[in-house]
């Protein structure tokens, strides 16, 4: 019996299409189409980075025509999702890559009038778009606490503008950010007149993006084999859906600002190690869920397959730890004895782990309730426009896909973030929780794991 990934791959190739019009999706994009599909409002799974610069600064003009060269160039980026003979596919359009001012209503600030922006991104569009505005007297925007930055922006919020580029988590993982910040402001940087990019370039990159998607799908079905699906449903078999519905009274998830909380937190030379990370969040997750529970909590790993390009793109699976809030699975020590096993199988794709899950017994929907991201804030480029650097802020108050998250970027120090729902989370329970969450990782970033 062919796996889930294995069907794809057949039913793709058994396309009668131009091989220059459609393109297959890896598992990863599988999983945000899907979840965009389940979604009542069709809501997508946006990623954008905001960065301030001095008022003034930023070309919309030059800006917008650096843009399009990068859509031209990467196929990713002028790709759609859609469904042909109820096979997901990406379809290719032109390069469009809209620069939108956005106006500050009275009283607005930045970050106000960004999420505002950000709230109304229509999912059938470009999957690359930038959005520009005057910061206000207040700011707004959270600087020096987003991934990377340090210090302070570009004096007050009157003196500076933020810049948004969002993706549609279909176009990219966190791999390719730093790529694309690279690449706008080397464009921006050429010359503002320069045409598109050489047609052999095209060409050679959308043969590599197909090819490493095939590559990727080849290794998805091989990983989906017998003895991982049995290890999943093992290892899934006790995980529910634990989240609580939305509280009486309470908009519906994903209405309402989220919720948010951070801290800098001392760093061992070196980071912390990811399972220590991951073993620090059943302190949250207790806090929310109470002991005696097993929460799905998802986090995203992985790479490009063997020998594919290094083409801008959706590749990260997401991988799932069933986080027990039980005695008996705690310690940072057992936490990393079942991470090391859990990455032995970490390439087998979500739906194929839910699906394998559901087959054991498991009453999970395949919904996560907590997601964390780990990231190497030193190994992100700064976005240089014409030669000034942006600083990269945070925008508080942006709906989170699930009833909590964790963001960890390591470098001098640990800047630890978590947002939650508030449609399913009072405030003083999730605070609760980030301060539990805070002190488990603080503990374990100020003691280096012993080696051995």
């Amino acid at each position: 019996m062919l796996s889930i990934p294995g069907q794809y791959l057949a039913r793709y190739r058994g396309l009668a299409t131009g091989a220059g019009t459609t393109l297959p999706v890896t598992g990863a994009q599988r999983r945000f189409i899907l979840v965009r599909a389940l979604d009542p409002t069709g809501r997508p799974d946006l990623v954008p980075m905001f960065f301030a610069f001095p008022r003034g600064t930023v070309d919309p003009a030059r800006l917008a025509a650096a843009a399009r060269r990068l859509a031209a160039l990467h196929p990713v980026l002028r790709g759609r999702p859609g469904v042909l003979r109820g096979t997901p596919v990406l379809r290719l359009e032109q390069p469009e890559v809209p620069v939108v001012r956005v106006p500050r209503a009275p009283g607005e600030d930045a970050g106000t009038a960004l999420r505002r922006a950000l709230g109304s991104w229509a999912p059938g569009g470009p999957p690359l778009r930038l959005f520009l505005t005057d910061d206000g007297p207040d700011g707004g925007a959270d600087t020096g606490t987003g991934g990377g930055a340090d210090g302070e922006g570009y004096g007050s919020g009157a003196e500076r503008e933020v810049l948004a580029i969002v993706l549609d988590h279909t176009a990219c993982d966190g791999r390719s950010l730093a790529r694309i910040v690279e690449e706008l402001g080397a464009a921006y940087a050429g010359e503002p007149a320069a045409g598109p990019p050489a047609p052999e370039d095209v060409a050679a990159e959308l043969t590599a993006y197909r090819e490493s998607v095939l590559r990727q799908l080849d290794a998805e079905d091989r990983a989906a084999s017998p003895e991982a699906l049995g290890y999943w449903g093992d290892r899934l078999r006790d995980v529910r859906d634990r989240a609580p519905a939305p509280r009486p009274g309470a908009p519906a998830a994903g209405a309402l600002p989220s919720g948010s909380a951070s801290a800098l937190l001392p760093s061992a030379a070196g980071g912390v190690p990811f399972p220590e990370v991951l073993d620090a969040c059943r302190a949250a997750v207790r806090a929310l869920y109470g002991t005696g529970h097993v929460v799905p909590l998802g986090y995203p790993w992985g790479g490009r397959p063997p020998g594919a390009e290094r083409v801008l793109g959706c590749f990260l699976n997401t991988v799932v730890f069933p986080a027990s809030t039980g005695p008996a699975a705690s310690g940072a020590e057992a936490t990393a004895d079942a991470w090391w096993d859990d990455l032995d199988r970490a390439d087998v794709p979500f739906d194929t782990v839910v699906q394998a899950a559901r087959e054991a017994g498991s009453g999970w929907s395949g919904r996560l309730d907590g997601l964390l991201t780990v990231d190497d804030a030193r190994q992100r480029p700064p976005l240089r426009l014409a030669g000034v650097e942006g600083r990269e802020v945070h925008v508080d108050g942006r709906p989170v896909r699930g009833p909590f998250a964790v963001s960890v970027a390591q470098g001098r120090q640990l800047r630890l973030r978590m947002v939650w729902d508030r449609a399913v989370w009072d405030d003083r329970t999730a605070r609760g929780a980030f301060d539990a969450l805070a002190d488990a990782l603080g503990t374990t970033a100020r003691t280096p794991a012993a080696a051995g």
